[in-house]
């Protein structure tokens, strides 16, 4: 995969394989870079010649002035690969749904919500392998797309798409989620269970938490977070063995190597609850009732390997700096009963406070 900038965000974009140029010259139609309105007098002479058309598998109509999609293109029966991008299109067409596309390029145009057909399968099934609709005025997950149960690639940034379908989960065939440069603040579990994916683009939205999920997507090689608002990751993402590239810069985790502390006076609740705990004083449904038995049930330990206390609601809030597969050092949050594990936390580390060259490999990803 090669990375290049693309979008009205300048979202990073990775180039699928089927965006490689192994179609034969004689089966494209490239009428791109016409500076034309309509293009549908140039396609007609095409598609006349019945034969001709049938051949064609790729037509490019990019970086022209066009404002609606030509309805000749229903006359290309196998066609494959059809690239609008850089126009001023504001609707597609159900003629878009007759042909048998695996790659529709649409980006950099200026279609809404409103813009797509009910549904984006048509009398050719489901093949569409990759769908760019980056760089639009999409201010929701389009759902459509969750129909396509082939899609290996799907480019959804520099919109202002606000939230993501609980329903991606479906697509169980995506290597490739680009989603960056929009207005999302929240990433759903489902995510996880896109078992196939290789690329997840998460960079310029407004996130603030990544979900756990995260952890189950053990094919996962590159993870674009920067200019977010994470202020920590979850645990569990130092299991992506896979993951060889991440980029982390922007987010408050990184700008300020946050240890921050947030502790209130703990209750009497509390405290009593603690005594309990550390001092293994037994007790039955005779000696309490039975919410405090609940309460004592819900006792947090502190990770600091040399505290054997607990907490309940009251706890302090540490950024650590992990080891992540060799390679460089993140900051990951973790739970202390007090603010005297932090001292004892950060003394007993072997590594002490990151390196500059690792503190640099996570703020350039």
């Amino acid at each position: 995969m090669k990375a290049h900038t693309a979008g009205k965000k300048m979202e990073v974009v990775y180039t699928s394989d089927s965006c490689d140029s192994d179609s034969r010259e004689q089966k494209t139609v490239d009428l791109g870079h016409s500076n034309k309105r309509h293009l549908d007098d140039d396609l007609l002479r095409v598609s006349k010649t019945k034969k001709l058309a049938e051949d064609i598998e790729t037509v490019l109509l990019n970086h022209n002035k066009l404002i609606r999609v030509p309805l000749s293109l229903a006359d290309f029966t196998n066609l494959r690969v059809l690239d609008l991008s850089n126009n001023r299109l504001e609707e597609l067409p159900e003629v878009i749904t007759q042909c048998q596309l695996t790659t529709l390029i649409v980006k950099n145009n200026l279609l809404t919500d409103q813009s797509l057909p009910k549904s984006l399968l048509g009398t050719a099934g489901s093949g569409l392998k990759e769908l760019n609709l980056s760089g639009n005025r999409f201010a929701h997950f389009p759902e459509q797309v969750i129909e396509l149960r082939s899609l290996k690639y799907l480019y959804l940034g520099g919109n202002q798409i606000s939230n993501v379908s609980k329903d991606i989960w479906k697509l169980q065939n995506l290597q490739l989620l680009s989603l960056g440069g929009n207005l999302i603040t929240e990433i759903p579990e489902t995510v996880g269970l896109l078992n196939h994916l290789h690329a997840l683009v998460l960079c310029d939205n407004l996130i603030e938490m990544l979900p756990a999920s995260i952890a189950r997507l053990v094919n996962l090689k590159s993870l674009l977070l920067h200019k977010n608002r994470l202020r920590h990751l979850p645990r569990e993402i130092i299991t992506l063995r896979n993951l060889t590239e991440l980029s982390l810069r922007d987010n408050p985790l990184v700008v300020r190597f946050v240890k921050d502390m947030t502790l209130n006076p703990p209750s009497l609740l509390e405290l009593a609850g603690r005594a309990v705990k550390t001092s293994a004083i037994r007790y039955s449904a005779e000696d309490l009732p039975r919410t405090l038995i609940e309460y004592l049930q819900t006792a947090n330990c502190c990770v600091n390997p040399n505290c054997k206390g607990v907490f309940f609601d009251n706890r302090v809030e540490h950024i650590k700096f992990v080891d992540f597969c060799g390679k460089y050092r993140i900051p990951l949050l973790q739970y202390l009963c007090s603010s005297k594990c932090v001292a004892d936390t950060s003394s007993s580390e072997t590594g002490g406070e990151p390196s500059s060259s690792m503190m640099r490999k996570v703020l350039l990803g």
